[in-house]
């Protein structure tokens, strides 16, 4: 068992900002290397690995430091198969009735357009593309990793809890890429909530609410480095002028 990080002695930790120019440190080094992993070993994350990634979580900032979030690890292959085999049957009955590209049904592609503007994220064009790979078991729901945390969002939380839940999380996947280890974030559980065999089987229960998961194991090959993303420009207001940076 991980030993609670409230009880060690701190060390005296001199810390100062780099020169301009200088070389990125481990922390900046880890959030630039990290990818979404979609391709695990058969090797199961030891207990003890996983204590640690959830002790980084639940030292996240959160409002009013109210930590409003529950998390469930589930390391049961067969449990981990049979929650993906309902997601699969989930979006297979989606696919029945709404569809952007069916030109032998017109009817499909009007429903569609029509729910995307009641449930634009949801319903948005990337996720539903991957609810359409899903269905046709072309694309892995947790893509064989051998360990899924699910994360829950308490309703009660002040401010925004799934924010709260969002920012925990990427502190796990962060310091799991430290470890060597791969995720990948899958919010494609989110059906599981619908279905009242799950939130009875998983102990999900008011207040809380199943906001996500994260897929974690062993990456296969060498998903690691840096990978060029796209700019965008901020607007900058400090005392003597207003401009735009572009990063």
């Amino acid at each position: 068992m991980t030993e609670p990080i409230e009880s060690r002695e701190e060390p005296e930790v001199k810390i100062k900002p780099p020169d301009s120019g200088a070389e990125f440190n481990a922390v900046e080094d880890v959030i630039y290397r990290r990818r979404s992993v979609r391709f695990f070993k058969n090797k199961q994350v030891p207990e003890y690995l996983v204590r640690r990634l959830l002790e980084t979580a639940r030292f996240a900032p959160s409002s009013g430091n109210a930590q409003p979030w529950k998390f469930i690890v589930i390391q049961d292959r067969k449990m981990i198969e049979e929650m993906t085999a309902d997601v699969v049957a989930f979006c297979k009955f989606c696919c029945r009735f709404i569809d952007y590209v069916d030109r032998w049904n017109p009817l499909k592609e009007m429903y569609a357009k029509l729910m995307q503007r009641l449930l634009n994220n949801l319903l948005h064009p990337i996720p539903f593309a991957a609810l359409k790979l899903i269905a046709e078991q072309k694309l892995g729901l947790w893509h064989g990793a051998q360990t899924v945390i699910i994360m829950l969002t308490d309703s009660r939380g002040p401010g925004d809890p799934a924010v709260d839940v969002g920012i925990a999380g990427e502190n796990l996947v962060l310091a799991a890429h430290s470890y060597g280890l791969g995720t990948c974030w899958v919010s494609f559980c989110t059906p599981l909530k619908m279905m009242p065999k799950w939130r009875k089987r998983l102990g999900i229960r008011y207040p809380y609410k199943m906001v996500t998961s994260v897929a974690l194991g062993y990456p296969r090959g060498n998903p690691d480095g840096y990978v060029p993303r796209e700019t965008t420009a901020i607007d900058w207001f400090s005392e003597d002028r207003t401009f735009k940076v572009v990063y």
